[in-house]
C-alpha cells in the first residue's frame, strides 16, 4: 500500500489488488464541532444523495444504476464517511460524480428528507432494542455528542434551516481532515492522477477538535423506559472505557471475546443462555471513538428475568475482575479475536474502509498488523488489571419494560 498526498493536500492511502473486478473508494470527512441542533450532520450524510448544481437526485440514481456505482455516504461518530465502489474501468465516470456530489451538494431538498427522517425514526423507537438502546447512549454519553439518539434528532429536526446545513457542511468541507483509502486492480499512479484531476477542489485541513470532552461517570446510573407492549426486557448495561488510542486496547479486544463477543463460546452466552436460560441475545461490544470509548453488555430477556439477568452481568464482571482466566481461554480468545480480524479485509472495500478509518485516526495503515502482533503478547495479568480498572467504575444501565415488571425488579418505585 503506498501513501500520496495530493495536490489538494489530502492524504491518500492507494492499493493494487490484482485480479479482482471492482474497485473500492473510502473517504473520510472529520467532524470536530458539535451540532448546533441534533441532526444536522446526519442530514447532511442524506442529501449528498438528493441533487447537485448539476443533476437531480433522479440523475444521480440513474448514472448510478446505468454504471454499476456503488454509492453509500454514512454519518458516524467521528466523521462523515463516503464509499463508493464500481467497475476498475469505471473509476473516472465513478470520481466525477463523486467529485459532483463533494463539490456541488445543493441541500435544497432539505425539508422532504427531514420529513422523510422523522418518518423513519419513528418506525425505529417502536422497536423495543433500537429504544433502550437509544436510552443507554443518551445516559453513558450524557451531554455528549455521542449520546444523540433518535428522540434528540425527532426535538431538533424540524429546527433546522436550510443555512445550517450548508453552514456546517461547509465547516467540514474547508476546516477537517479528509483522508482518502482507494483499493483495486488500477495503477496506484493512475489512480493517484484520476485524485488529482477530480478532487482538486476538496481540500484537508488539520484544525483542532472544538468538540465537548466526555464527562465521566460519577454514580452508578439506571434508566428505565415502560413500554407495555415489549414482549421482552430490553437491558444494557455499560462502562465509559478509552479510545482506540489506549495502549490497553489490545487487551480490551480480548476482555470483550471473552466476556459476550465470541457467540457460542463467550461467558455470557454459555453462563446466561445455556445454563440459565435467560435469553436466546446476550452479547458484549466495546466500541473505540475518537474522544472515548464505552463498552456493555446486552440481553433481551422475559420481563420477569429482569433482576436475574442484572445479577447474571455482576457476576460475570466480578468473576472476570477477580479471577484468572486460564491459559487455554485465553489463547481461544487470541485466536478468536485474530481469526475474525482477517474478515475486515477480506474484500477490497472492507480492506478501504478499515486501513482508511486507521490512517484518519492518524494510527497509521500498518495499525491492523501491529494490533495483531500486540493481542498474541496479551497477558492473563493484563486482563484482570484491565478488567479492575475500567469495570470498577460506575456503570449506566438502561431497562424497557413493562411497568408492572420494572417495578417487581425494584428499579422504579
Amino acid at each position: 500500500m503506498e501513501k500520496y498526498t495530493l495536490k489538494n493536500g489530502i492524504e491518500a492511502l492507494i492499493k493494487r489488488n490484482k485480479n479482482t473486478p471492482r474497485i473500492a473508494l473510502a473517504m473520510y470527512m472529520g467532524i470536530n464541532k458539535d451540532e448546533t441542533k441534533s441532526g444536522i450532520y446526519y442530514i447532511i450524510s442524506q442529501l449528498m444523495y438528493q441533487g447537485t448544481k448539476t443533476i437531480t437526485a433522479e440523475q444521480i440514481a440513474n448514472y448510478l444504476d446505468e454504471n454499476a456505482i456503488d454509492l453509500c455516504i454514512e454519518k458516524k461518530a467521528d466523521y462523515i464517511r463516503v464509499k463508493l465502489q464500481c467497475l476498475n474501468e469505471d473509476i473516472e465516470k465513478a470520481l466525477e460524480i463523486f467529485d459532483d456530489i463533494i463539490e456541488n451538494s445543493t441541500f435544497e431538498e432539505y425539508k422532504k428528507e427531514a420529513e422523510k427522517i422523522k418518518g423513519e425514526f419513528l418506525s425505529d423507537l417502536d422497536s423495543a432494542k433500537i429504544t433502550a438502546q437509544d436510552n443507554y447512549y443518551r445516559n453513558i454519553f450524557k451531554n455528549h455528542s455521542y449520546g444523540t439518539g433518535r428522540e434528540e434528532i425527532l426535538n431538533d429536526i424540524n429546527k433546522i434551516t436550510k443555512e445550517d446545513i450548508i453552514n456546517a457542511y461547509n465547516e467540514i468541507k474547508t476546516n477537517s481532515f479528509k483522508n482518502i483509502c482507494v483499493i483495486g486492480d488500477v495503477e496506484e499512479t493512475v489512480v493517484k492522477e484520476l485524485l488529482d484531476k477530480h478532487l482538486k477542489n476538496v481540500k484537508s485541513v488539520h484544525s483542532k477538535d472544538e468538540r465537548k470532552k466526555i464527562a465521566p461517570i460519577e454514580n452508578k446510573t439506571v434508566s428505565t423506559v415502560e413500554k407495555e407492549d415489549a414482549n421482552q426486557a430490553q437491558i444494557f448495561q455499560g462502562w465509559l472505557f478509552p479510545s482506540i488510542y489506549s495502549n490497553e486496547y489490545p487487551v480490551i479486544i480480548l476482555l470483550n471475546t471473552i466476556l459476550g463477543s465470541s457467540g457460542l463460546s463467550s461467558r455470557l452466552f454459555l453462563e446466561l443462555r445455556e445454563k440459565q436460560g435467560l435469553a436466546y441475545t446476550v452479547r458484549s461490544v466495546y466500541e473505540p471513538c475518537a474522544l472515548g470509548g464505552h463498552f456493555f453488555v446486552y440481553i433481551g430477556t422475559e420481563p420477569k428475568n429482569i433482576k436475574t439477568s442484572i445479577s447474571g452481568f455482576d457476576k460475570e464482571i466480578t468473576k472476570i475482575m477477580t479471577e484468572y482466566v486460564s491459559d487455554e481461554e485465553l489463547e481461544n480468545a487470541k485466536n478468536n479475536a485474530i481469526g475474525k480480524r482477517q474478515f475486515y479485509q477480506e474484500t477490497n472495500m472492507s480492506e478501504a474502509v478499515l486501513n482508511g478509518y486507521y490512517e484518519f485516526l492518524g494510527l497509521g495503515s500498518s495499525f491492523e498488523e501491529e494490533l495483531t502482533e500486540k493481542i498474541k503478547k496479551v497477558t492473563k495479568e493484563e486482563i484482570i488489571q484491565t478488567a479492575k480498572k475500567y469495570y470498577a467504575k460506575p456503570a449506566v444501565i438502561s431497562v424497557l419494560a413493562p411497568k408492572k415488571y420494572l417495578t417487581d425488579s425494584g428499579l422504579i418505585c
